[in-house]
């Protein structure tokens, strides 16, 4: 009987048999049938524009950033929550567009600790996304609250961290103090070194043998601690290793400049030594060659090797040349007073009272500009 039972039961369970082979289908047929179904379509680009506020610029811009999204499960959760905490619109807008990433930030494991954190401090809810935007993992509190006290205010201290987001999660006591400490010794104080260059932030998180390596660099030159143009100096050159800044050097001296040429490129125009050594040559040797001007002259005046020899060394040149040539203008003149005129003034002063007796003049000198001709 029992035997009967079990038989009965499993010939129920069976497929039954009048039905077609054509409706019995097989189950890897299935899976594949249903892994075969593409998820929902969506437009990172839309979602920025419609609901973070970003203009149709700058989605297409971020929305490359971004390509990695599978859905818009992640930031849209990141969205509300940001909403929910009082962030405006046009604030979530402005981090977005300066880091993407913070929209497929973790909730639970970034945003609400680093709001927990923050808040504590008295940073508001927008000035947290800032710091988002910046850092958005790693303790942060000590850094934020030893900038505001050495700076001042929150602004100058947003304004360096997206200079140098080091300076956020940086080691206070084995890199930043003892940076800070050896900068005020030479007599510059940290807001002036940030201030010296757009480069300048990375002083405070370079270790602090590379950071004495460039000051005595500095000094090399002849560069004296506490002059206005000491933090000048060393903002432009820390970068340098000792073999590029003496190379510039040498390659200055082989050009015609004494050692009292290069002191005082060094203390009016540090930033010289900066460039390439390729830009330096051509500048020098144009200035030389083509504007008959002596290595003495070009020193006190250093900001001429820093001008674009393509756009406007050349160009103007080659200008006053022609107008002197048709004596319309006196055959000597100082360089430097028409190189380092703005371009709307020298057109106004050497182009316009042209135009009519010389035509074609002003076409010809905005293509030079342009590199045309």
């Amino acid at each position: 009987m029992i035997r009967h039972l079990r038989t009965r039961v499993l010939s129920l369970l069976r497929f039954p048999s009048h039905l077609p082979a054509a409706h019995l289908v097989p189950l890897p047929s299935l899976l594949s049938t249903t892994a075969s179904i593409s998820p929902e379509p969506f437009s990172v680009k839309d979602f920025l524009v419609t609901d973070c506020g970003l203009t149709p610029e700058q989605a297409l811009t971020t929305s490359k950033r971004l390509s990695y999204l599978k859905s818009l499960s992640m930031p849209a959760d990141t969205l509300a929550f940001l909403s929910a905490r009082g962030v405006p619109r046009s604030d979530i807008a402005a981090a977005v567009a300066a880091d993407p990433r913070i929209l497929s930030a973790s909730v639970e494991r970034t945003l609400v600790p680093r709001f927990a954190e923050l808040t504590e401090i008295g940073l508001s809810p927008s000035q947290i996304v800032d710091i988002l935007s910046i850092r958005r993992t790693g303790s942060v509190r000590g850094n934020i609250l030893f900038w505001l006290q050495t700076l001042g205010t929150y602004h100058k201290m947003l304004r360096f961290a997206k200079l140098n987001s080091n300076l956020l999660n940086a080691n206070l006591d084995k890199v930043i103090k003892p940076n800070l400490s050896t900068l005020h010794d030479c007599g510059v104080s940290a807001c002036e070194i940030a201030g010296a260059s757009l480069y300048s932030t990375r002083l405070f998180t370079v270790k602090h043998e590379v950071l004495l390596g460039a000051i005595a660099r500095v000094e090399e030159l002849g560069v004296e601690r506490g002059s206005s143009m000491f933090r000048r100096a060393l903002a432009a050159l820390f970068f340098l290793s000792k073999d590029v800044l003496d190379g510039k050097i040498q390659l200055l001296r082989k050009l015609g400049f004494s050692q009292d040429d290069l002191l005082m490129i060094a203390n009016k125009a540090p930033h010289v030594l900066a460039l390439s050594e390729k830009k330096i040559q051509q500048a020098v040797e144009f200035l030389m060659r083509d504007a008959c001007l002596q290595a003495p002259y070009i020193a006190q005046r250093p900001a001429l090797i820093m001008y674009s020899l393509e756009k406007r060394l050349m160009p103007r040149h080659s200008l006053l040349m022609v107008l002197r040539q048709k004596g319309l203008l006196p055959m000597e003149g100082d360089f430097y007073t028409t190189a380092s005129l703005a371009e709307k003034k020298f057109v106004q002063k050497f182009v316009d009272p042209y135009k009519i007796s010389f035509p074609g003049l002003a076409d010809d000198y905005a293509a030079a500009c342009l590199g045309k001709a």
